[in-house]
């Protein structure tokens, strides 16, 4: 039988992070009636856990959103693997690969001695960058997103680029010490901007010292105007810190903490970690925490 859970993403305090549906089990579900699942649950998406498909992957997982089926999802692959580990289906520190609609994806669940709880490890496509965007898409921006009154209103000598490790999002620096809460972002701009970049995910953030970040993700040309926490955003500003000597590492590796969804009181922490060679980005690995508010037997009508 099909079971469902609530989890709570990139966080371990519930009602926090980013929430996501679950469903084990889920192979006997025909694919109307996982999307009138994810439709009834109303969470931005529901992952649904299905047997391997091939000898080239461990699990099957399928995102819907409530009105369509996604390629991926961030949260919703930290949710997934959680509650299989929740459940006692997973190994501890063993890579799994994962098909989904975007491909195949390593996916990694780790077990803490200390706390005695699951964290989460996805590893991301290769960094790919765009060319900064100029003095008018700055000002255009700074608009958008109420940064300023007029003109350019980002952070000086750091571009504003589109950078993907798999999902592509618009990396927009602030100023440091820029309240993030300031921001009144115009939904419909952003939405016909997104248009013309062919990128739909818009990230404005500030640096927090040396070793954290602090961002809002919106993405109105998708229907979501604001997302509480976004690895697929938090993930890309990594290798964007890195190929532009914005944070402090040891050559090898850059680590830190990407904050999100404080002004939703929706808090979350995703943890990055970027590989480095020759000053390159070349990998990147995100990580999160989950907590499970609930979860049911799922009967479905016969």
């Amino acid at each position: 039988m099909p079971h469902l859970f609530h989890v709570d993403s990139f966080t371990r305090t519930p009602l926090r992070g980013n929430a996501a549906g679950v469903v084990l089990d889920a192979d006997g579900l025909s694919e109307a009636q996982m999307q009138d699942i994810a439709r009834e649950l109303k969470h931005s998406e529901t992952a649904f856990v299905l047997r391997p498909c091939g000898d080239d992957h461990d699990v099957h997982l399928r995102f819907f959103t409530p009105a369509l089926e996604v390629p991926v999802c961030g949260h919703a692959t930290i949710a997934a693997h959680y509650a299989l580990a929740h459940s006692g289906r997973a190994a501890a520190s063993r890579w799994i690969v994962q098909k989904t609609g975007a491909g195949l994806q390593r996916v990694r669940p780790v077990h803490d001695a200390a706390s005695g709880d699951w964290r989460i490890e996805i590893e991301q496509g290769a960094p790919q960058f765009g060319e900064p965007l100029g003095a008018h898409w700055r000002a255009r921006v700074t608009q958008a997103l109420g940064a300023a009154a007029s003109g350019d209103g980002l952070a000086p000598g750091r571009p504003l680029q589109v950078v993907s490790t798999g999902h592509s999002k618009v990396m927009v620096p602030l100023p440091d010490g820029f309240a993030l809460g300031r921001l009144a972002p115009d939904l419909e701009a952003l939405a016909g901007m997104s248009r013309e970049l062919n990128c739909n995910g818009w990230f404005p953030f500030v640096l927090k010292g040396s070793n954290a970040t602090e961002g809002r993700m919106f993405a109105p040309a998708i229907g979501i105007g604001e997302d509480p926490v976004t690895g697929n955003a938090n993930g890309p500003l990594g290798a964007y810190l890195v190929r532009h000597g914005l944070m402090p590492h040891d050559g090898r590796e850059l680590a830190f903490e990407g904050h999100q969804g404080r002004v939703l009181r929706r808090d979350g922490v995703v943890h990055v970690r970027v590989a480095i060679d020759n000053g390159v980005p070349v990998k990147v690995t995100i990580s999160g925490e989950a907590v499970i508010l609930f979860n049911a037997p799922l009967r479905m009508p016969s």
